[in-house]
């Protein structure tokens, strides 16, 4: 499962892989109302999010890290949102996996200078997936397929 996070629009995927190939399960953008107050909102996120673990079953979780931003209070806004969704993780038994921006375009697109069209467009080849897809959908699937890159890495490295 990835996780890109959000304080107005956060991505949800998941996927199934074991590093090779991968399959898409499921995607979408979670669309949370800025007129309500941040709290009623990381809620929102928080049960969202453990639904979604609910349903799904997933046997990994991983999200974006934040990153740096001009303006202090977006990050700060951003940084409680991926804590709501990590704490649905953690509560769900899950280990959390953490990756940068360009950690996750590097791993999907081959670079980590990838815009979010080069992201789209490589999520939508490795998943094979048809038709238009939101761009938060599109960067939460990044996130899963970069952790199941990794992962599958991880274990080929430990095997020698």
């Amino acid at each position: 499962m990835g996780i890109d996070p959000g304080s107005r629009l956060m991505g949800i995927g998941v996927i199934d892989s074991d590093g090779r190939y991968n399959k898409y399960v499921y995607s979408s953008t979670l669309k949370l109302d800025t007129k309500s107050p941040l709290s009623e909102r990381l809620g929102v996120i928080f049960t969202e999010v453990q639904r979604v673990i609910q349903l799904h079953s997933p046997t990994a979780f991983a999200i974006e890290n934040v990153f740096m931003s001009k303006n202090a209070d977006s990050a700060l806004k951003l940084g409680q949102a991926r804590g709501a969704a990590i704490c649905s993780a953690v509560i769900a038994g899950l280990k959390v996996a953490e990756y940068s921006p360009k950690e996750i375009k590097q791993s999907v697109v081959g670079t980590g200078a990838a815009d979010k069209v080069q992201v789209q467009h490589m999520v939508k080849i490795l998943l094979n997936l048809q038709g238009k897809l939101q761009a938060d959908a599109a960067d939460a699937l990044a996130v899963a397929l970069c952790h199941a890159h990794i992962s599958a890495l991880n274990t080929r490295l430990k095997g020698l």
